[in-house]
């Protein structure tokens, strides 16, 4: 959806949509990660108004995503309803400054610089944001074994548990209760 800057009012402006983002799964599949995959669009709530230069946009979106386990690698549908908020600026002609460290304020900023703000790659970032870093089906998934490669959520491997964590097997050749004296 493309919204002219000239219309967008300093009173709110509400609208509901449906918003493309199957591209995200191009995205995915060029990245060689199949952690996710997109519906064909999501639906979107949002309100607008400008103040100044400044247009802000805040609102929610929602939609069934598919991940892949990070433990299982089962795939499982979920529905992902998050709100959002961000604020357009208009793109500075020249660099105000050098290099210094953002504010938390200059962190929900971004820039536009045409006649018209196109929501599509804007509506697209927050939908990646506010994916899980590492999708899981359940929070007690049990993974697969890692001798036999079996799910531990579907069935029970006769493979031996192992002697732990190998981290820690410099820790077993320890003797308890000796002391070397210096």
């Amino acid at each position: 959806m493309k919204i002219p800057v000239d219309e967008i009012l300093q009173s709110p402006k509400e609208l509901t949509f449906s918003e493309t983002i199957e591209e995200l799964n191009e995205i995915y599949r060029r990245s060689n990660c199949s952690d996710f995959g997109f519906p064909p669009s999501i639906e979107v709530d949002l309100a607008y108004y400008r103040s100044g230069p400044d247009i802000f946009f805040n609102g929610s979106f929602r939609g069934p995503v598919t991940g892949c386990c990070g433990r299982c690698l089962e795939n499982f549908g979920f529905t992902l309803d998050k709100d959002f908020a961000f604020v357009l600026t208009p793109k500075p002609t020249k660099p105000e400054r050098g290099a210094e460290e953002l504010h938390s304020a200059e962190l929900e900023s971004s820039y536009y610089s045409s006649d018209e703000i196109d929501l599509a790659p804007l509506i697209a970032e927050q939908v990646m944001l506010a994916l899980p870093t590492r999708p899981l089906c359940a929070e007690d998934c049990r993974g697969l074994c890692e001798a036999c490669g079996a799910n531990r959520n579907r069935e029970k491997c006769d493979c031996s548990t192992g002697s732990g964590d190998p981290r820690m097997a410099i820790f077993r050749t320890l003797k308890v209760g000796r002391l070397n004296k210096i």
